[in-house]
């Protein structure tokens, strides 16, 4: 799956950050509701624009975004 067929950023959308196109769903919504133990249907129910491609690009999203960075971790 390619993010970029789910994804947009533009500075006339939600202030410039990643979010769901065609909608005004930005990704860390999505991401911090799996993160926060709701499971892909239950974020379907709670933003019904969302599809389940969306919410894996989202995933596949910061995924990339991971492996792209370094995030120093106290031991």
């Amino acid at each position: 799956m390619d993010w970029r067929n789910y994804i947009t950023v533009s500075p006339m959308i939600c202030h410039g950050q990643a979010c769901i196109k065609g909608t005004r769903i930005v990704v860390s919504v999505v991401l911090d509701n799996l993160a926060d133990g709701l499971d892909i249907e239950e974020t379907l129910k709670s933003y019904p624009s969302l599809t389940k491609e969306a919410v894996q690009a989202a995933i596949n999203y910061a995924a990339e975004l991971a492996r792209e960075r370094f995030i120093a971790v106290a031991a």
